[in-house]
């Protein structure tokens, strides 16, 4: 087993216990050795977010996208981080990709704005 996959497992264990914290070390350090890998990217994005680190998980995600454009938790993780920064418009897009390529997900659905009643 390489170091990366190991430090990539033990970065999903930490998340599963819901230690985001000791997460971003392993994550961090696989990301270090392999930094083109949009798993571990997404990963960290996910351990940043649950920590409110917004504008590293941000970061995160952008990274992931650039390396895998039709992840579909992506596009929904990053409009995620941007509402929390308060940039809803920007975030709305990411929402409208995410179902886009997963239409049946009611929580990516669920982060649509809705239309105003008339």
């Amino acid at each position: 087993m390489s170091d990366t996959y190991r430090l990539f497992q033990q970065g999903r264990a930490h998340l599963r216990s819901g230690m985001p914290a000791q997460a971003t070390v392993s994550l961090e350090k696989a990301k270090r050795l392999e930094p083109h890998k949009a798993s571990i990217r997404e990963a960290l994005g996910i351990a940043y977010f649950r920590i409110h680190r917004w504008a590293e998980a941000e970061a995160e995600f952008r990274a992931a996208l650039e390396l895998s454009p039709v992840n579909d938790y992506a596009h929904y993780a990053l409009g995620r981080c941007l509402e929390n920064q308060g940039r809803a418009v920007e975030a709305n897009g990411h929402y409208k990709l995410a179902c886009s390529l997963r239409p049946g997900n009611e929580d990516y659905r669920a982060r649509l704005p809705r239309p105003p009643r008339s």
